[in-house]
């Protein structure tokens, strides 16, 4: 089994790197994304949230900084339908001039503290 993550190429202000949802959706909370691409967004987010757990719907607190700091979440390369649509999500982020890298690990990439049939979430080691 590999796991695939999306995330931003360079950290944030607070040295983390973003995945591909937090990164259109921060671009959307800023207004910066056209009208396509908004659609784009909240189209493709519904059909994600239709087949896939969202994993703070297990646990809430999953993504805790005091819990679980540094927690990511990976796809698992097996849900290929779920890989295959990053694609548009990083179409629109290189057109904000947002670079992202597409990270494959063959090993768990850190302490799983969440798992289901598509995706693990994981804290560094």
């Amino acid at each position: 089994m590999a796991y695939l993550r999306f995330q931003s190429a360079e950290p944030d202000a607070e040295g983390r790197h973003p995945g591909f949802f937090g990164l259109i959706n921060g671009l959307s909370k800023a207004g910066e994304l056209t009208a396509d691409q908004e659609e784009f967004r909240r189209r493709n987010h519904a059909w994600y949230e239709a087949h896939y757990t969202n994993p703070t719907s297990v646990d809430p607190a999953v993504y805790d900084h005091a819990i679980n700091p540094g927690a990511t979440a990976w796809f698992k390369d097996s849900a290929e339908a779920l890989v295959t649509r990053a694609d548009g999500y990083l179409e629109i982020l290189g057109a904000h001039g947002i670079r992202c890298v597409r990270l494959r690990s063959e090993e768990p990439p850190g302490r799983i503290v969440y798992e289901d049939a598509d995706q693990i979430v994981v804290v560094p080691d």
